[in-house]
């Protein structure tokens, strides 16, 4: 029997970022006793890449705005396949999940008068983002984890959760290892929470940094969950493309926000063709137009220009950069140009301090005087764990997720900004859901030796095995694999054979192998991470295959057009069935008639 430390908590919260820590906070405040597990270091969540702002309507910058027309732009953002009760939850609640970060001690941009300041994103109406900056959710991190510290709660760090365990088909713990040393840590709990991030890892070119991983997708997948939506894969449409080092960092959609354009090869400001015709009026028509509501922003007067064609939704834009590329009308290094040196170079610098910075020091490019060279990247995932929306649980008793692990609310593409709003908001219900669950639950769950030992000796495989693949290699295939067949634009066959390629890799994922000593050994932590990407991969690929249309983030060169009579209220669902992956397709749920009326 191997040795590993054991800690009991109520509630076992499973990464830290933005959603992680404000579930966290809610559990410990109703007097329950939280364990947060980061697999990185506290405060290095990938929220902290979350730049542009958090998407609330306070109306302080547009009178105009609310909370329904806020659903009305997610709902459409989505493509009307949201789960319409997390989108109405998160348009009601994010005013005030603003302002309790206010109260915490966030210290946002101010309006004249001494507001919240807020600007303009792709898909949303009115000015909606409220921002520090470009530096949004680091501010939010900072917040929320020096609130958490504060409530006492105790943090796991450099610890990667490899297993949960059941009782009964109810959540009783989950095993995980240290990764400095290799050491194994058993959590007894009541509850989990799911907070661990996306799938970007699974793609060449992506702005997620390495813990991106799909562990929660794959924990909740192996738990009994439901995997839902998982063709939806947002590309970010602006990825920082040179030098190669830094190919696919995050350039925050703030800069197009604060009148950065787009151009092309030959100079030309190419997203006034790539306008779909249902949301071409919500756009300018001129350049002279774009440029009229780029002064009034810049001068904060209102202005009845309409807003430029560089913030159409985040799916429109990078396929519109897809495009140029693929006719010849790229940047040298295979992107496009985005400009936003024509303005005050001391306005650029306060505004988008990050990107200043980031293209100064990385590329040698200053932002104030040059154009930043952009392209498409693997950003986000909209599909994840299907939830019940008010308590975010799981169909497995006791496992709650929130944040981008969780499917649903974004339908089948997010808009830009809604994500720090989406963290706070559920990471607070999923919280209460988790914290009521525990406190209604009779018998305090166990956990069978046996499943400890079996859960170990998979972990400790790829040690004793012999003349095995470098898995490495096996992951690059992976990467190979996903950005060649499932990748912005998609074709039945070449996804086809995606899925043989994906089916073949399986076998080779249980072949790899890597030195015997698990301490400091980036590798042996890669041979578990594989067995977790490959259902997220196996997934999107099963979902995109079957979803004979195109709708979103999702884009198929067979079926181009959106067929709202046959896939308009279906969502993908991947569950595990034996050794296999089933996939159905089940019916969004129904819409009352008073928010339909939004849409007339």
């Amino acid at each position: 029997m191997a040795n590993y430390q054991t800690h009991e908590h109520d509630v076992i919260v499973i990464g830290a970022g933005g959603a992680g820590l404000r579930a966290a906070i809610e559990v410990s405040s109703r007097g329950l006793s939280v364990g947060l597990i980061c697999k990185s270091l506290l405060g290095k969540a990938h929220t902290v890449m979350a730049e542009g702002g958090m998407a609330a309507a306070l109306a302080n910058v547009d009178a105009g705005d609310d909370w329904k027309t806020h659903f009305r732009d997610t709902m459409r953002g989505g493509k009307m396949l949201n789960n319409w009760r997390m989108a109405q939850l998160h348009a009601q609640e994010s005013p005030d999940r603003v302002r309790e970060l206010e109260h915490w001690g966030a210290v946002f941009d101010r309006t004249e008068n001494g507001k919240i300041l807020q600007r303009a994103f792709g898909g949303h109406k009115w000015k909606r983002l409220c921002h520090v900056g470009d530096r949004t959710g680091l501010e939010m991190i900072r917040t929320l984890q020096d609130r958490g510290v504060h409530q006492g709660i105790e943090v796991y760090m450099e610890c990667t959760i490899s297993k949960l365990f059941l009782d009964n088909g109810k959540i009783a713990g989950a095993l995980g290892y240290y990764r400095e040393n290799g050491d194994y840590v058993l959590f007894k709990t009541k509850a989990v929470v799911l907070a661990t991030g996306g799938v970007g890892k699974v793609f060449t070119v992506t702005s997620n940094s390495w813990e991106y991983t799909a562990d929660g997708h794959a924990l909740a997948y192996d738990a009994g969950a439901e995997l839902i939506d998982m063709e939806f894969v947002q590309f970010h449409p602006t990825g920082m493309v040179w030098p190669p080092g830094v190919r696919g960092i995050l350039v925050t959609e703030g800069v197009r926000g604060e009148g950065g354009i787009l151009t092309n090869s030959e100079g030309k400001r190419f997203m006034f063709d790539y306008l779909p015709e249902s949301t071409k009026n919500d756009y300018a028509a001129t350049e002279d137009e774009a440029k009229e509501w780029v002064d009034a922003t810049i001068n904060h007067k209102k202005s009845e220009a309409r807003r430029p064609p560089e913030l159409s939704t985040r799916d429109n834009v990078a396929r519109a950069i897809y495009v140029e590329n693929k006719e010849g009308r790229g940047s040298p290094h295979g992107g496009v140009f985005l400009d936003i040196s024509y303005q005050d170079s001391e306005r650029v610098k306060k505004k988008l301090p990050s990107m200043y910075h980031q293209f100064k020091e990385l590329a040698d490019v200053d932002i104030t005087t040059q154009k930043m060279e952009v392209g498409p990247t693997a950003h986000y995932i909209m599909g994840g764990v299907r939830v019940e929306a008010d308590t975010c649980q799981s169909k497995v008793p006791g496992l709650f997720a929130a944040g981008e692990v969780a499917g649903g609310m974004h339908g089948a593409n997010r808009l830009g900004g809604n994500s720090l709003s989406d963290l706070v908001v559920f990471g607070r219900r999923a919280g209460t859901g988790a914290s009521d669950y525990v406190d209604a639950l009779k018998d305090s769950p166990s956990i069978n030796e046996k499943d400890i030992d079996a859960a170990i000796e998979e972990l400790e495989a790829p040690l004793k095995r012999e003349g095995g693949l470098n898995p490495y290699d096996v992951h690059k295939e992976m990467n190979q694999i996903m950005s060649t067949h499932v990748g912005i634009f998609r074709e039945k066959d070449e996804m086809a054979e995606g899925i043989k390629k994906l089916e073949a890799l399986k076998e080779k994922i249980a072949q790899v192998s890597v030195d015997a000593d698990k301490r400091f050994n980036p590798g042996w932590h890669l041979c578990r991470d594989l067995k977790n990407m490959i259902i997220a991969a196996e997934a999107i690929a099963r979902s995109a295959h079957s979803r004979e249309e195109s709708r979103g983030a999702h884009s198929r060169l067979d079926f181009p057009d959106a067929d709202d009579k046959k896939w308009g209220t279906l969502n993908s669902s991947c569950s595990k069935d034996g050794d296999k992956m089933k996939l159905d397709h089940t019916e969004l749920p129904e819409m009352p008639a008073d928010l339909k009326e939004l849409f007339d």
